[in-house]
């Protein structure tokens, strides 16, 4: 996916956080942290009524590394004995400010979300 300008980015992240209010039922919008546990529960696979806190970050950091991964830094190296994914960190992620980070994962989650979707067309 090449670089979105600005407004393209607002719009399809807006775009996003509009369709997972909507499937959720629910009222608010999804911030960027509830997309990474949403990311995360859907990789490993795990449906639970509720999360320790321990898990939503672990949650949160296999949807970063998922993210992360298309673009060369993380690499999944397999499981552990409780079916966690295990990630290994191939090179610094090199972005400044967290204005830029976040950025950087919305551009990853909208390409996620994309992928999701054309690859759920396919098996229709």
């Amino acid at each position: 996916m090449e670089k979105l300008e600005k407004w393209e980015l607002d719009f399809k992240w807006l775009e996003i956080r509009h369709s997972i209010k909507d499937a959720m039922k629910k009222k608010k919008l999804p911030d960027l942290n509830t997309i990474l546990l949403l990311i995360g529960v859907q990789e490993v696979g795990i449906i639970k009524p509720q999360f320790t806190k321990e898990e939503k970050q672990d949650l949160m950091h296999v949807a970063v590394c998922t993210l992360m991964s298309d673009l060369g830094y993380y690499r999944l190296a397999g499981k552990d004995e409780e079916g966690w994914p295990v990630w290994e960190h191939l090179k610094p992620i090199e972005v400044g400010a967290v204005g830029e980070q976040a950025t950087l994962l919305k551009e990853q989650i909208i390409k996620y979300f994309n992928n999701n979707n054309n690859q759920q067309n396919e098996e229709i």
